[in-house]
């Protein structure tokens, strides 16, 4: 996990970007299909669908006072179909290399031990989510409700809130014929852990919209924004604004996404990172 703090942000970028611009000569189309999931597209861009998947979600923080963070999310979903319902597990397993004191990771609640400067690198806390969502819905709507339970797995206490947290999510998305647009919420509170770190109570709302070109190429803005409740009234809130471009191909047999993005932080808590830039590498697995 120390090999962490020797990636090269302008490295992994470069790689996933030559790979959207069309060094892979082999690509699924935009019309190819799956007999479970539909179009793999749409399936790809639906976070409650029953495909399975397995992402590697690469977020290289910028311009925060005590230093840049290096951050690797492991985040697989793993759908079971039970009845008339599909039960998609989200799970995000982060990596880290960052400084102290870091006002908390993309997705996770909290923030690491404040009074333990210096860098440091490791595993985050993990989260877990648990989507139900019916097989069939009537109208255009597609939506999924659940629970979210955070546990306290950082090796570092600058990596991790301490707490154990839990709260209730849901997601709806629209799939009209040029793409996706949709919205994730969820909330945690802490509710055991540690006694002397503090309470977590963060809200999360996670808004996103593909726009579908040719080739399996798209256009994506996924911007994950979070208010932490238990700060000062001026540093509550991490609102993105961004971008970037995604591709589905193939690799031989095997289905692939890919996606770069950049964002800039028009608001943040003071001494957190200004801007992010990120790739993704995901690979799919259509029943």
């Amino acid at each position: 996990m120390k090999n962490l703090k020797y990636m090269t942000q302008g490295g992994v970028f470069s790689v996933v970007v030559s790979m959207l611009l069309g060094i892979s000569p082999l690509y699924v189309s935009a019309e190819e299909k799956n007999e479970d999931s539909g179009d793999l597209r749409a399936a790809t861009q639906n976070p409650i669908s029953s495909m399975y998947s397995l992402p590697f979600k690469f977020t290289f923080d910028n311009g925060a006072d005590n230093g840049d963070a290096n951050i690797l999310n492991i985040q697989p979903v793993l759908p079971v179909s039970v009845g008339d319902w599909n039960l998609v597990n989200r799970i995000i397993i982060p990596l880290a290399d960052a400084p102290g004191g870091i006002p908390g990771l993309p997705n996770n609640p909290g923030v690491g031990d404040t009074t333990d400067s210096g860098r440091t690198s490791g595993l985050g806390d993990i989260n877990y989510s648990l989507f139900l969502n019916p097989l069939e819905t009537k109208g255009s709507l597609i939506w999924g409700l659940g629970g979210s339970v955070t546990a306290p797995t950082a090796t570092d206490d600058r990596l991790g809130s301490g707490k154990w947290s839990a709260g209730p999510t849901a997601v709806g998305l629209v799939q009209p014929e040029w793409g996706t647009y949709g919205l994730l919420l969820r909330h945690l509170w802490s509710v055991a852990g540690d006694d002397d770190r503090r309470d977590v109570s963060q809200s999360l709302a996670e808004w996103f919209i593909n726009y579908n070109l040719d080739n399996g190429v798209y256009l994506i803005t996924d911007s994950v924004v979070t208010v932490d409740w238990k700060i000062k009234s001026g540093d509550k809130v991490t609102l993105p604004l961004g971008g970037g471009i995604g591709k589905i191909f193939k690799i031989g047999s095997q289905p692939m996404n890919m996606r770069a993005e950049a964002y800039y932080n028009v608001i943040h808590p003071d001494g957190a990172p200004e801007w992010t830039i990120g790739g993704t590498i995901q690979f799919l697995f259509p029943k």
